[in-house]
C-alpha cells in the first residue's frame, strides 16, 4: 500500500525539514519489507482567497485532485479519534490487508478543513488536543509512520 502526506503550507529548510524527511526516508527503507510504501509528499500552497470558507474550499480541491481513485483518506484534525501508537499501526496494517492501494494522510491549512473532505474521509486523526504547528505536525506523523512500520515488523524501536 503506498501512503502519501498531503500538506497546505510549504516546508522551508531547516531541522524541522530534516528531521521529517529522516523519518520519512526510515520509513521508506523500511516499510517495503511488511507492504507500505512511502510515495510523496504533495505540498501546495495556502490559499489566497479573501475568505476561510473559500480558502478551504480551494484547498480541498487540490487535495481530492491528488487522491487516486479508491484511496484511503485520513485527516488530521484536533476533534479527530485519539490512537496510540499501537493502534495507528494497526490501522494501517488494516488496510494494506484489506488490499487497499494508497493512503492520504492530510495536513489542512491554518483555517482548517473543508467540511466536505470530513464526508468524505476515512478516518479523523487527532495528534493530541493541543494546537501544533504544521512543521511539527509533518514531523509528527512521519515518525508515526515509520514506528508504525517498527511496530509490524517487530523491530524494538517502539518500547512499551
Amino acid at each position: 500500500m503506498r501512503v502519501g502526506l498531503f500538506a497546505v503550507g510549504r516546508l522551508k529548510s531547516g531541522p524541522e525539514k530534516d528531521l521529517a524527511a529522516r523519518y520519512f526516508d526510515r520509513f521508506a527503507k523500511a516499510g517495503p519489507a511488511i507492504g507500505l510504501e512511502f510515495s510523496r509528499v504533495v505540498e501546495v500552497s495556502e490559499s489566497r482567497a479573501s475568505n476561510a470558507e473559500t480558502r478551504k474550499r480551494e484547498e480541498a480541491a487540490l487535495l481530492q485532485k491528488t487522491l487516486a481513485e479508491g484511496s484511503i483518506l485520513i485527516l488530521l484534525d484536533e476533534r479527530g479519534k485519539t490512537l496510540d501508537s499501537e493502534a495507528f499501526a494497526k490501522v494501517l496494517s488494516s488496510y494494506r490487508d484489506q488490499g487497499k492501494r494508497d493512503l492520504m494522510i492530510a495536513i489542512g491549512g491554518a483555517d482548517g478543513l473543508d467540511p466536505a473532505l470530513y464526508e468524505r474521509a476515512d478516518m479523523t486523526l487527532c495528534l493530541g488536543k493541543m494546537t501544533w504547528p504544521h512543521q511539527l505536525v509533518r514531523t509528527l506523523i512521519a515518525e508515526q509512520l515509520y514506528r508504525a512500520v517498527t511496530i509490524l515488523s517487530g523491530h524494538p524501536y517502539h518500547r512499551v
